[in-house]
């Protein structure tokens, strides 16, 4: 019977985002990614050469997701934080693998630095269209788009902390996904238009 590649993969990588995530890149450890994906080990190395390749691997593959889940749309800036806030919701290890990736190697990849560029370009063109406030540069605006939208699950005991009794309860996120959209709403609509 033939092995199912594809299958394997994602396994591995499921397996490899839960361990750096947990760990970083440099606690992370081979055998247990393995294990966790029930694969032999040596197909680490062969399909993705070697731990920091498999790192990288998996950050490609959670930008992928975050960029099909969540389109950005500078249109409606406050939503796309709230779709964000929602994203992190479901996936809070996802915090924490990004905070593992900016300790551990500090930068932008080429993926990341170019998607950043794009959405830039998109504020900037919301901005001379009149449709997002021109007052800040728009490379302030996304930063500080994505920082509200990432603040809970930073912040200490957020969700990104998981664990049982962090409190946060369903209506306890509402509230803090509606000061995101609020806050993201006042420091990005366009100011009102002079009226005769």
């Amino acid at each position: 019977m033939a092995r199912d590649s594809s299958a394997t993969k994602a396994r591995l990588l499921d397996a490899a985002f839960s361990e750096f995530a947990a760990y970083g890149i440099a606690g992370a450890r081979i055998d247990r990614i393995a294990e966790a994906a029930q694969a032999n080990k040596r197909l680490i190395y062969v399909y993705y050469g070697n731990k920091e390749q498999l790192f990288d691997a998996v950050l490609q593959r959670a930008l992928e997701t975050g960029s099909e889940s969540v389109p950005f749309d500078a249109d409606d800036l406050p939503g796309y934080a709230g779709a964000v806030f929602d994203h992190l919701v479901a996936q809070p290890s996802l915090m924490r693998l990004v905070v593992w990736k900016q300790l551990e190697r500090p930068g932008a990849t080429d993926t990341e630095a170019a998607s950043y560029r794009g959405k830039i370009a998109v504020v900037e063109e919301a901005q001379r269209a009149g449709r997002v406030d021109p007052a800040l540069d728009p490379a302030d605006v996304l930063t500080l788009v994505l920082g509200l939208s990432q603040a809970w699950f930073g912040a200490v005991g957020g969700p990104a902390a998981g664990g049982a009794g962090t409190g946060w309860t369903p209506e306890r996120l509402a509230r803090h996904r509606t000061a995101v959209v609020e806050a993201v709403r006042r420091i990005t609509a366009p100011p009102p238009r002079d009226t005769p």
